[in-house]
């Protein structure tokens, strides 16, 4: 097995595992991972699942991989605020909502942090395209319920201007109908009271 074959069928990928491997090539020798790691031709992400060591790790790639290392997820919380620019500072881990257990992954690229959510809730996501690949990210609306609904502390006006959101570009992003809509199949009273709250205060203040 040549490199540049191998280098051409994933490198369309992004982050690939051995199981994509094993699809394609059911008799590859693993050992060649080693071997090619060893060169620093491939970098491993966590067990199971590789990059190419010359990818460079831009915000986009990263979610990708958050995307691809733990699914079913999807990008949510603090790292979609980030990405439709809702605070004003980056978020130092990758944060995403999934139906299996939440864990974290330390790795050399990043930290991947998933938070658990029950699996009716994964919903309310889009996909956009980065370099020819697809990444789940949360709707602005169900950016902000995944965030109120796990961090149940938030509830007054303080507690919301300490999250410095910009209101002005929430407002533009936000459909409220949808909000409302994805509110009601959350079936939650105190998430309704902290969203009814956070709206009176801020969006319609």
């Amino acid at each position: 097995m040549r490199f540049l074959d191998f280098r051409a069928k994933f490198k369309p990928f992004g982050v690939f595992s051995t199981i994509d491997i094993e699809k394609w090539d059911s008799h590859f020798d693993t050992r060649r991972l080693v071997e090619w790691q060893d060169k620093n031709l491939l970098q491993k992400v966590i067990n199971r699942w590789y990059v190419f060591a010359d990818t460079k790790p831009e915000e986009h790639f990263l979610y990708l991989i958050a995307n691809r290392i733990y699914s079913p997820s999807y990008i949510s919380f603090e790292t979609a605020m980030a990405y439709y620019r809702l605070i004003p500072e980056g978020v130092y881990s990758i944060i995403s909502a999934t139906s299996l257990k939440p864990h974290t992954f330390q790795t050399k690229l990043g930290t991947f942090n998933f938070r658990h959510m029950k699996p009716e809730l994964l919903f309310g996501y889009k996909l956009i395209e980065k370099k020819g690949r697809l990444i789940k990210i949360a709707e602005p609306e169900k950016m902000l319920l995944d965030y109120f609904y796990l961090n149940t502390r938030i509830k007054n006006q303080s507690d919301f201007e300490s999250l410095r959101i910009n209101i002005t570009l929430l407002t533009e992003q936000i459909n409220v109908n949808r909000l409302i809509e994805y509110l009601h199949q959350f079936k939650n009273t105190g998430l309704a009271n902290r969203i009814d709250t956070f709206l009176k205060s801020t969006v319609h203040a």
